[in-house]
């Protein structure tokens, strides 16, 4: 059949725009997508949305808009850079009592090199001493000319905490979409973009798609970089199994192999040896780097802890899947650095390298050689092998975990109000006399010294005697002498008449 035949033989229908939502931090673009949601969403379905998968679609007059969900859009970005195409239009967010900040500013940069239609959403409109013509004014100098100000970009006055002019948005979104005329075959073989990918501890590994063009299907092989992986469930945004997925659709697949990049382009292929045929292809073309910070100088700038790691796998395909599942690991206090990896077991001189850099060892379906095992338990170095990814993955959380500050829990005692002042021991003690008005005092305890209801100082118990005699604690309404500690030289201005608020601090463990 010519080709031109064939192209009109093709069956395209119209669909719904895939919008992305971008401004300043605190600016209300979460707040927005929530009001939306709780309006907009036929939740009875499914009883309720049950998941978050990164995308859902809201109904307006039977039309239907697909939102990215994540706040800046971490999948927006990573797409721009592959070239790929996911949003039809933009929402840029400013809130009307701060104004156009530099998160604005960029957002603004983003949408005009996407070439992206959008509508902004001035927020906050029912905050006192709003002022929308000063924020028009600072839109106009950042060369966005809205409507009734001497230009044509849309806006909407909105305030997410009542949900007033949400309905004024949604309408504009869909003029915008309605002129871009936006369409997509029929019929054909699906393709689109990730969103998102993660390890599921029950499901392994799973992904978010929006697709595209034509029909995804459970049981169709699907290519995406160097991931494969045959449709095993599919689920729409509201967590309901579904057979079909269609243009601007987002939907949650399980059945990878290994996982697929967020940003990832992906297809429909006839079989697993076309599917393959597409991985190598891709690896070939654009050989994986492994173990690289997607964004350089990130962790550095955010003063980032990093955890040091040596991996040591089986084969090669196995450290391509251990870097992109480590990706999915989140926090924003802690990251991991991976120094060093290789193929086959743990030998000396991964211990050697984990001795010099304080670093980790983490290995999956390999072995540790004897005598590495002994340099291990010589040097103190930590080394754990693992025969599934999700083993793997917990443990490197918890190596990152390790370096988290721990969660102060403040255990109240007691209170004492000082009587009398003895000279102090040294420099760095003050002895005390007072009655506990209040609770106990105990051994070791800290203490805060509070006048006038503000702290003056820190310390510690460091002793404590009940008619000269040294005792662990002392009760309420009885009088005792305190010998107050610090860490450092101080000019100490306790004064009779201060207050001693007595407590113990307890450190909980915190987990990324």
């Amino acid at each position: 059949m010519p080709k031109d035949q064939a192209s009109e033989n093709l069956k395209v229908a119209s669909r719904p725009p895939v919008v992305v939502v971008l401004g300043h931090v605190d600016h209300g673009k979460t707040s927005i997508l929530d009001k939306i949601r709780q309006t907009k969403v036929a939740e009875k379905e499914a009883g309720g949305i049950t998941q978050h998968i990164g995308a859902y679609q809201a109904e307006i007059n039977s039309k239907k808009i697909t939102f990215l969900d994540t706040p800046g859009h971490e999948a927006f970005t990573a797409i721009r850079s592959r070239g790929a195409k996911v949003a039809d239009v933009a929402v840029l967010v400013v809130a009307v009592d701060e104004g156009i900040k530099p998160q604005t500013k960029e957002a603004i940069q983003i949408i005009k090199n996407a070439e992206l239609p959008f509508v902004v959403a001035l927020n906050k409109i029912d905050k006192e001493g709003a002022n929308a013509q000063k924020v028009k004014q600072e839109l106009a100098e950042n060369e966005v000319m809205v409507e009734g100000y001497g230009g044509q970009v849309p806006i909407a006055e909105v305030s997410a905490r009542t949900g007033e002019g949400i309905d004024r948005l949604l309408d504009l979104i869909l003029l915008l979409a309605e002129l871009e005329e936006l369409s997509s075959p029929m019929e054909t073989p699906a393709k689109g973009v990730v969103i998102e990918s993660h390890l599921d501890k029950r499901r392994g590994l799973v992904a978010t798609l929006i697709v595209q063009g034509g029909e995804l299907k459970i049981g169709n092989w699907v290519s995406a970089g160097t991931a494969i992986g045959k449709v095993k469930s599919l689920e729409n945004f509201l967590g309901k199994n579904i057979k079909l997925a269609i243009a601007s659709e987002p939907c949650l697949i399980t059945g990878w192999e290994s996982a697929a990049k967020v940003g990832q382009e992906f297809q429909v292929v006839p079989n697993r040896q076309e599917a393959e045929k597409q991985s190598a292809l891709v690896a070939e073309l654009a050989p994986a780097v492994i173990f690289e910070a997607e964004s350089s100088g990130t962790d550095i700038a955010t003063n980032k802890k990093l955890a040091n790691l040596i991996i040591k796998t089986d084969v090669q395909s196995s450290l391509e899947a251990i870097d992109q599942v480590l990706r999915t690991i989140k926090s924003e206090e802690v990251g991991y650095k991976v120094i060093n990896y290789g193929i086959g077991n743990i030998t000396d001189t991964d211990i050697k390298n984990a001795s010099a850099s304080k670093a980790g060892i983490v290995g999956f379906h390999v072995g540790i050689e004897d005598s590495a095992k002994n340099s291990a338990e010589r040097e103190k170095i930590k080394v754990a092998t693992y025969d599934i990814i999700y083993g793997l993955v917990e443990g490197v959380r918890n190596i990152m975990s390790e370096l988290l500050e721990p969660e102060i829990k403040r255990i109240s005692l007691g209170k004492l109000k000082i009587l009398a002042l003895f000279k102090g021991a040294d420099t760095k003690s003050q002895i005390v006399g007072g009655k506990i008005t209040q609770g106990k005092a105990i051994r070791g305890a800290t203490i805060d010294v509070i006048r006038n209801g503000a702290i003056l100082m820190t310390g510690k118990l460091g002793q404590l005697q009940q008619k000269k005699a040294d005792v662990p604690e002392v009760a309420e309404g009885f009088e005792c002498g305190i010998r107050f500690d610090t860490s450092a030289k101080t000019s100490f201005s306790i004064a009779v008449g201060d207050v001693l608020e007595i407590y113990q601090e307890e450190k909980i463990k915190r987990t990324v």
